[in-house]
């Protein structure tokens, strides 16, 4: 008994749901699904018109050739310089760094976004600057868009509603980094230089005092020599004709013990010679290599103006085509979500009346 009534309740009451009837509903329908999609497409292609177009554009650029960086190298591979030769992933890995740097994003974000929205510095500071600086992070990105195929390209992005700025944009970006990076190079450059420096100028002046003291020294053996010399009568060299001397006598003779053999006519004539001497850079065996290689150090100089830190390989050019927004996609999407939401008001006007046929019952 209670399977046949059960045959004989209808699906709706049974939970079911019967899609040739429900077809049939919206189709019933098929005005007001009509007239949302339509509304979704209208106000879909309204937003594509009426949306304020968004251009992109991109610099690219990849390491430096040799020859763009002779200058850094400019009298650093001579022998008396003895400063090692610069490459260029050197002096390119100097101007990623500042490609990146934080530095050179807040520098650029002062003295251009800023400027762009209106807003000078002194006013940077009392606006939501952590959120300027997010929609800044949007505008201009810097990536590696190939990092297996290429590691060494580098792509300097900008989006903007003006694609002249946008382009001027990404190139003074490349611009600015590469300033800085030639600046810091020229820097150390500097740095490297005048610290070899010092060391020639401290290693001169050290032979200079040393070759003194040994002046000083050696005059004060003569006098001593002179003495004994002068005690003994000795007045001549006492060499004996025809006799050699071996190393460490002929040693002892001139420098050693026995210098006061010389006689003090020859003891007293270098006595004066060394006393009156005003310099001693003439016989300072390493002092000229040390005062050339100085003399070189300081001749070393970088001219900032031909010298490139990296290869341009693409400059940025002014846009033609916005990429926002995207007019095709957003008319399909808004027909789609109208059409969407007209089923769905239909759905829930068919659900109302089946509810208030059943109540009505």
């Amino acid at each position: 008994m209670y399977e046949e009534s059960k045959r004989q309740m209808p699906r709706a009451e049974m939970g079911e749901i019967d899609l040739f009837e429900l077809c049939g509903n919206l189709w019933k329908e098929k005005g007001l699904i009509a007239a949302f999609t339509i509304l979704g497409a209208v106000l879909a292609i309204a937003y594509a018109l009426l949306a304020t177009p968004i251009y992109k554009t991109e610099a690219t650029v990849i390491p430096p050739r040799q020859s763009d960086i002779a200058a850094f190298n400019l009298g650093r591979l001579s022998v008396q310089a003895g400063l090692i030769e610069y490459t260029t992933d050197q002096v390119y890995a100097v101007f990623k760094r500042n490609l990146f740097s934080a530095s050179l994003r807040n520098t650029f974000f002062e003295q251009h976004y800023l400027p762009y929205l209106g807003i000078d510095a002194a006013q940077g500071e009392a606006v939501a600057r952590d959120g300027l600086l997010r929609s800044f992070d949007q505008i201009l990105t810097v990536s590696q868009p190939d990092q297996r195929g290429r590691p060494d390209f580098y792509e300097v992005a900008v989006e903007l509603e003006d694609p002249k700025l946008a382009a001027a944009w990404a190139n003074q970006y490349v611009d600015l980094a590469a300033e800085s990076a030639t600046q810091e190079m020229a820097e150390n450059v500097s740095s490297e230089i005048s610290n070899r420096s010092r060391v020639a100028e401290a290693g001169i002046s050290g032979l200079r005092a040393l070759a003194q003291q040994q002046r000083q020294d050696h005059i004060a053996r003569l006098r001593e020599a002179l003495g004994i010399a002068s005690t003994l009568g000795i007045e001549d060299p006492q060499v004996t004709v025809g006799r050699s001397f071996a190393d460490s006598e002929l040693a002892a003779f001139v420098e050693g013990d026995l210098m006061y053999m010389r006689g003090t006519r020859a003891l007293q004539a270098e006595l004066q010679m060394l006393e009156s001497r005003e310099n001693d850079d003439p016989f300072i065996p390493q002092l000229r290599d040390l005062e050339s290689q100085l003399a070189m150090l300081r001749d070393i100089s970088v001219d900032k103006e031909a010298v490139a830190v990296f290869t341009l390989d693409g400059t940025a050019e002014v846009p033609e085509t916005p990429i926002k927004p995207k007019k095709p996609l957003i008319a399909v999407l808004g027909t789609l979500l109208g059409g969407m939401l007209g089923v769905g008001i239909a759905l829930l006007r068919i659900a109302l009346r089946d509810r208030n046929g059943s109540a009505a019952k």
